[in-house]
């Protein structure tokens, strides 16, 4: 499949590294095979130029002409509603749980792992009663201790008619 992202005007960024990392800019023009000139009115960014190796390039795509100044580009951003688009994104949700994950303390950590663990015990347990409960063929199998409760229920059932 060829490619789906290229280096273009209008395209979307996210930065990686430096000051503006995690944030989204929009190619204007490129200066050379390494540097491109960004803008990113809605998210903060000024206009200047930046390395090709500290972005990476999203799906996302404005149509305005080189060298458009940034009030186009704000303009482009706004009709696109491209703050939106991305916090929507899944890589955006990714990059936000990440963000989460490491502002976590020690505390928080232990009480994730512990979290995690009880959860893990509740579906181990799970697991194991449906498998115990089923043949290789997936059909259902009785248990000695559910038929002694069937023979319990009957005899209960037969003495109080007597």
């Amino acid at each position: 499949m060829p490619f789906q992202r290229y280096v273009e005007t209008g395209r979307i960024a996210k930065c990686t590294s430096g000051k503006l990392r995690g944030k989204i800019v929009s190619i204007v023009d490129c200066i050379d095979q390494t540097r491109v000139l960004v803008d990113g009115p809605q998210s903060g960014v000024p206009r200047q130029a930046y390395r090709l190796n500290n972005l990476q390039l999203t799906k996302f795509r404005l149509k305005f002409p080189y060298h458009a100044p940034t009030r186009v580009v704000r303009k482009q951003w706004e009709a696109a509603d491209l703050t939106k688009k991305w916090e929507e994104s899944a890589w955006a949700q990714k990059s936000k749980n990440v963000k989460k994950r490491t502002a976590l303390n020690d505390f928080d950590r232990f009480k994730l792992r512990y979290a995690k663990k009880q959860r893990n015990k509740l579906l181990t347990i799970a697991y194991n009663t449906l498998k115990k409960r089923t043949k290789a063929d997936g059909s259902a199998r009785v248990l000695k201790k559910d038929r002694k409760l069937r023979i319990q229920e009957l005899k209960k059932a037969g003495k109080g008619k007597k």
